[in-house]
């Protein structure tokens, strides 16, 4: 063991009194991974609990892996389908759905498998049992056995969201886990939501010939971004055939026959929308009721998520949270960084680390893609932040033109005086590739006078950021 591990491991063993860990993980997704690789390291005693199903957390399982896949899949065939824009041919694309989720599942299997090998190669030990607090420092495992340890980190992830409706129940509906498991599609589909799971599968459902209906509660869908990146996804979305209902409120489903019936309330009318299938998007929720986690005083927000402070530590000083189960933003990177940095503090409580923010990024895998980091323009004005803006479209630029990719834009803010690049999104082709320049920009507390003049090759897709950045540099004072 090398000399920093060692220390790690002696100063949690001094200040406490025996137990069978120095740390517990609960849960074995990607942040509880990320936690017990970063605390084993330290020289802490780790054992890892997973109670679920199958092993690998929600972004191998059902998240982020299996709907990219699809979703690349049903980009292609729609590139296919448009082929004599660039004069080729022909244009059926014919699919064999079976198949495409055949390869979904392969890969899945192999992304898996992999976080087994990871959990299960000795750096700590690792249980196949649910856990439930008895008390502070006690664990009832859903073996039958019990453990103890002198720390805990609960990476327990989240759940498909109960509906709003009580008549859905009876009716039936599809959760997003039921979806990326379909061996048949559905000759139409009813979407509730507008978050990113929901504008992704809608999408993915209508160009794989679903007829698909939106209905989203808010007056944009995504709205945790700015109205005009909404709006341009809202615009393509109507192009493609999907209809889009907003600024409603569910009233009610029901059965005719064979089709299942959505009742909302729109502009003061009602509206009923039929179709095979109901595709309930509505968000997750903490996987914490069954936590015992009153036992241990940990406490909990009104919608069980488990309130941290920004070094991750819980109401309860010897007990960290990472990932859904705490948010604020249900992101799988962040959760990796939450679960390293609760471990780092357990195992160096004198060099603790927070959370920042700051860099915090969106990506929304639709076509175009959305791609967002840090302050928006609607947060900037609701405060009021004091920013500058400038945006350009996609369809004044010479790589996205022979692309044939003009939906779009992209946008900077920043500082008034200084020119500090504040946040960008990027609403278009390779949205969630091209926002991590502005990351690195944002990284570095560059301004956009360094962006404009930072080299760019033409005719490139990133090449288009100088342009906000030379308007706004030339308005500085």
């Amino acid at each position: 063991m090398n000399r920093s591990a060692s220390t790690g491991r002696d100063r949690v063993s001094r200040s406490m009194s025996p137990s069978d860990y120095d740390l517990a993980v609960i849960g074995g997704g990607s942040a509880g991974y990320a936690a017990a690789r970063t605390a084993s390291a330290a020289g802490l005693r780790t054992v890892v609990l997973e109670g679920g199903p199958e092993i690998g957390g929600l972004c191998i399982l059902r998240g982020c892996m299996p709907t990219k896949s699809l979703l690349y899949a049903a980009e292609v065939r729609h590139l296919t389908r448009h082929a004599a824009t660039w004069g080729l041919g022909p244009q059926e694309a014919a699919f064999d759905f079976a198949a495409v989720q055949e390869r979904k599942n392969r890969l899945i299997r192999e992304f898996a498998d992999d976080r087994v090998q990871q959990l299960t190669a000795g750096k700590f030990e690792f249980v196949r049992a649910s856990a439930r607090f008895v008390d502070s420092h006690q664990l009832a495992l859903s073996t039958g056995g019990a453990l103890t340890a002198r720390n805990f980190i609960i990476s327990a992830g989240s759940i498909v969201a109960p509906p709003p409706l009580p008549q859905l129940q009876p009716v039936g509906y599809l959760t997003s886990d039921d979806a990326l498991k379909l061996e048949r599609l559905p000759q139409s589909l009813i979407v509730l939501g507008g978050g990113p799971v929901a504008v992704e599968l809608a999408q993915f459902f209508a160009r794989f010939d679903v007829k698909v209906t939106l209905v989203q509660r808010g007056e944009h869908v995504l709205r945790d971004l700015d109205t005009d990146a909404a709006s341009v996804l809202e615009s393509v979305f109507r192009r493609e055939g999907i209809a889009v209902h907003t600024g409603t409120r569910l009233l009610a489903a029901s059965r005719q026959g064979d089709l299942k019936v959505v009742a909302f309330e729109q502009a003061g009318r009602q509206i009923e929308v039929a179709a095979e299938e109901i595709l309930f998007a509505l968000g997750r929720v903490p996987n914490t009721a069954s936590l015992g986690l009153e036992n241990a005083g940990v406490n909990v927000d009104l919608r069980g998520r488990i309130v941290t402070d920004t070094t991750m530590a819980t109401s309860a000083p010897h007990i960290y949270a990472a990932g859904d189960c705490t948010g604020p933003h249900e992101i799988v990177h962040l959760a990796i960084q939450q679960g390293e940095i609760a471990a780092h503090n357990i195992a160096h409580p004198e060099a603790r680390r927070s959370i920042d923010y700051r860099l915090l990024v969106h990506v929304v895998f639709t076509d175009p893609q959305i791609g967002c980091v840090g302050l928006t323009e609607q947060i900037a004005n609701r405060h009021p932040i004091p920013h500058l803006v400038a945006r350009y479209p996609f369809s004044d630029h010479g790589k996205s033109l022979i692309l044939e990719a003009k939906d779009g834009f992209v946008k900077l803010l920043a500082m008034p005086v200084t020119g500090e690049i504040l946040g960008g999104c990027c609403v278009g082709p390779l949205g969630g590739e091209l926002i991590h320049e502005i990351v690195a920009a944002m990284h570095g507390r560059m301004t956009v006078r360094d962006l404009a003049t930072l080299p760019h090759y033409h005719p490139t897709l990133a090449e288009i950021w100088t342009y906000p950045a030379e308007e706004l540099a030339a308005g500085l004072r």
